[in-house]
């Protein structure tokens, strides 16, 4: 579950820490004071999108945190799989966003955002206003039944998206080989002048780099040899050469009578130097006697490397070079042998019709089997949630063509009045309805997932009254296995907190911050007197909000004692 929530430079949030229980809690507050941030907050921390205006005014860097305990053998399973281990049995996601990137991290390591929204599919389901519309969609109700289905049909689901993928390309590649054979033979010819192209130029692997290299030295020879030449005659030629006078001043120095150490030291070192410059001379001649510059052999490399710079932009590097070689020999052989070919692709494309045909139904099977067991839970989940003659089915269509998916669309039918006909769910469903629908689909899910914690985010849209009472009811049924976090502006579902936290806003010094605290048991009395009362707070309202509580608390007893 989530232990806690750290919040720092996040839009109106100056710095925020929460400690959240088990089982239901209640988030509320005034319009406007922060809600849509804490959810917001929880999305950016699970890798959700990033905005440069989320950062606070002001600051340099905006702080997400959550640290969750893991109880559950299953998902802990999932974050090891995963490549993340458990610290104490927690782990910490947290992301740190700047004006130009952000950095993610779990347990301390750097991570990609990717890392994040995949271990947060593990921990976190968050259910918000733009979920109910995710209802309208008929690609959104495949996906929840393959979600109930997932241990039967799953992999199923794999193998046909594995062989629609193959049986596409097949398609695509006839479809490319369908040319005039004039057509044909232009594109064979090409291919052919390309390879032999390459075969010709026969460039070796780091050719390119030791011509460069012998390019330099051949070119910079005419005048290195000048350079060396006048260093060879200040050396060595006439009477003030340097070979000359150093030999001087060491016949000179020889004639020291009786010379000390010191001399001696001095006269080993002209020795040494004479020396040195009559090897030096040696060399140089040596190197001058040799032949001089080669201009062929220039020529020769200019020659090469403009040709290795010509097929370098044509084809790119030596292995790049191979690779397309090799890639125009496969399409040759195909251009060539184009009917062998064609009736090869024709005899896999068959293959995988029979396969994709027989996998597909086999798909269609379980779809059909499941959805009447989703559609009877939804359909008593749905009586609890005050719908008292609603029907609800799940139909199918088999469409003309293969998907990752299968062959199957599946679109959500409900009636929510007796004597109106089942339609499909997008075109007669109201606002609080898709809430209830989505709550009921959460609820099942709940029974059959191993996400310890849901998220729900204006899940009493359109509702009050006795219905709110119901759907209250349910959220505290699924809070009996499930951690709950619960963002409510009614009464009825906020009564039911087993942990209530009030968001609150506040202004100082011309700056908006927000604060969440969490409530005592006076304090929630009083909190559901606000929400129940408005402006004015009278000791009715309390009366009304202490029952209400009150009634709560014998519901959680009753279903406990139930369980």
């Amino acid at each position: 579950m989530l232990l806690n929530l750290h919040v720092k430079n996040l839009a109106i949030i100056e710095e925020l820490d929460v400690d959240f229980n088990d089982h239901l809690n209640i988030i509320t507050g005034e319009t406007g004071a922060g809600k849509s941030v804490i959810l917001g907050s929880v999305n950016l921390a699970l890798g959700g999108k990033v905005k440069k205006e989320m950062i606070r005014q002001g600051a340099d860097y905006a702080l997400v945190e959550l640290l969750f305990e893991i109880n559950d053998k299953q998902c802990a399973d999932k974050i090891k799989e995963a490549g993340f281990e458990l610290e104490d049995g927690q782990l910490l996601l947290s992301r740190k966003i700047t004006a130009g990137k952000s950095v993610c991290r779990i347990n301390g390591e750097n991570v990609t955002q990717a890392s994040l929204r995949m271990l947060g599919s593990f921990l976190i389901d968050i259910h918000s206003q733009h979920e109910h519309q995710s209802l309208f969609s008929k690609e959104k109700h495949l996906e929840l039944l393959d979600q109930y289905a997932k241990e039967e049909i799953g992999t199923y689901l794999q193998e046909i998206s594995r062989d629609v993928a193959e049986y596409q390309q097949i398609v695509n590649e006839l479809s490319k080989g369908k040319m005039p054979k004039e057509e044909r033979l232009r594109e064979l010819s090409f291919l052919e002048y390309e390879n032999q192209e390459i075969e010709e130029a026969a460039i070796k692997p780091g050719e390119g780099d030791a011509l460069e290299r012998e390019y330099r030295h051949l070119s910079n020879a005419e005048s290195v040899r000048l350079s060396l030449g006048q260093a060879f005659g200040i050396l060595s030629e006439g009477e003030q050469s340097v070979s000359e006078l150093v030999g001087r001043a060491a016949r000179i120095m020889a004639e020291c009578k009786e010379p000390d150490e010191r001399i001696k030291g001095m006269m080993e070192q002209l020795s040494d130097a004479d020396s040195i410059i009559h090897d030096l001379n040696r060399d140089l001649s040596d190197y001058l006697c040799e032949e001089p510059l080669d201009q062929e052999r220039l020529l020769e490399v200019e020659k090469r490397l403009d040709l290795i710079q010509r097929m370098a932009a044509k084809y790119g590097n030596e292995e790049e070079m191979a690779r397309h070689q090799k890639e125009n020999a496969e399409k040759i052989l195909k251009l060539k042998n184009y009917e062998a070919y064609e009736q090869e692709l024709l005899c896999k494309k068959e293959g995988l019709e029979k396969n994709l045909f027989k996998i597909c139904s086999e798909v269609t099977r379980i779809r059909k089997k499941y959805a009447e067991e989703l559609s009877a839970q939804i359909t008593d989940t749905l009586y609890e949630l005050n719908f008292s003659n609603v029907q609800f089915e799940i139909r199918f269509k088999e469409l003309d063509h293969f998907t990752k998916n299968g062959r199957d669309e599946a679109e959500f039918y409900i009636s929510t009045n007796p004597g109106e006909a089942l339609a499909p769910i997008g075109k007669v469903a109201s606002g609080g309805e898709l809430s209830r629908v989505m709550l009921a689909l959460k609820s099942v899910f709940a029974e059959h997932d191993q996400i310890p914690t849901l998220i729900f985010d204006e899940i009493d849209t359109g509702i009050s009254g006795r219905t709110a009472q119901k759907v209250s009811e349910k959220l505290s049924l699924i809070a009996g296995s499930h951690q709950i976090i619960c963002i409510t502006h009614l009464p009825q579902i906020a009564a039911m907190a087993d942990k209530h936290y009030v968001i609150k806003k506040r202004v100082e010094d011309d700056h908006t911050t927000t604060s969440i605290t969490p409530l005592s048991d006076k304090e929630t009395t009083e909190e559901l007197a606000r929400i129940l009362g408005g402006a004015r707070i009278t000791d009715t309202v309390r009366d009304n909000a202490r029952e209400m509580r009150q009634l709560a608390e014998q519901y959680k007893k009753s279903i406990k004692k139930t369980v």
